[in-house]
């Protein structure tokens, strides 16, 4: 079965057809959900789908670009809910610095990047890292506090092939979506040929990111194959191992995933 590692059902342009959609998935091959929090109310979101369905989990946390919600009061919340026993990781978090120029901005966001994943080592969760246009900065902040500790993914990964060995060697991940599929992703499709398998994980970043053939679509975890098929394309491999290897890093990552 397939992994979802990390998705959004919370999102509005689910609101019509939410239910029928995840409650479609497992026959369409998918086995487990990561439903990751993108803020303090997407993360009140994530957990309510966690908490409906059984094959769907958790991550709390609080993405770069709303980290105007964090404060003492809103992190010990967030920290309360890193408890529960359907909370796989913390996520998503890191740096974003497309959209935030401003070099107080990035402060801030360097600031609360460091304690979300102090949090994840204090909980003994793994994260699920977003970084844009801020490679250095986020290895930097990541070495300033033993990263290499915490276990965890770059997800949608968007660098080159070298940082992707110096991710690695801190024992991350790489998440592979449908960005793969897309003809100019000439960066992520050496990355691919050039990683372990072993450090692939599956994921859609729903309703973000379709792959080709449906690319500028409402994404879902029911796209995963198009993934899937890329991988093997680029790696000469079968589809089965893809799905079979990726799924079992996804269970050695997420070890609270039933």
């Amino acid at each position: 079965m397939i992994f979802e590692t990390h998705a959004h059902y919370d999102d509005e342009s689910f609101n019509d057809d939410r239910e029928a959609l995840i409650r479609s998935l497992p026959e369409k091959g998918i086995g487990r959900i990561i439903n990751v929090g993108a803020s303090i109310e997407t993360t009140k979101t994530t957990l309510e789908l966690a908490a409906k369905y059984d094959y769907i989990y958790a991550a709390v946390g609080v993405h770069p670009s709303d980290i105007s919600g964090l404060n003492e009061e809103t992190f010990t919340w967030l920290k309360e809910q890193a408890s529960l026993p359907k909370t796989v990781a913390i996520g998503e978090i890191g740096l974003d610095y497309y959209w935030d120029k401003e070099p107080e901005v990035q402060n801030a966001q360097r600031y609360w990047f460091r304690r979300q994943l102090e949090l994840a080592r204090e909980t003994n969760l793994p994260v699920i890292i977003h970084s844009r246009d801020a490679a250095a900065d986020t290895m930097e902040v990541m070495k300033a506090v033993h990263a290499e500790e915490i276990p965890g993914v770059i997800h949608c990964y968007s660098y080159s092939r070298e940082m992707a060995q110096e991710f690695i060697k801190m024992g991350y991940y790489i998440g592979v979506g449908g960005v793969v599929t897309f003809k100019n992703a000439k960066k992520l499709k050496e990355t691919v040929e050039a990683i372990p398998l072993e450090r692939i994980l599956l994921e859609t970043d729903c309703p973000y990111m379709a792959p080709e053939p449906h690319r500028g679509t409402r994404n879902d975890s029911s796209n995963i194959p198009f993934v899937i098929a890329k991988i093997a394309e680029l790696k000469g491999i079968t589809a089965e191992e893809v799905e079979r290897v990726t799924e079992e890093n996804a269970g050695r990552l997420f070890t609270k995933v039933s």
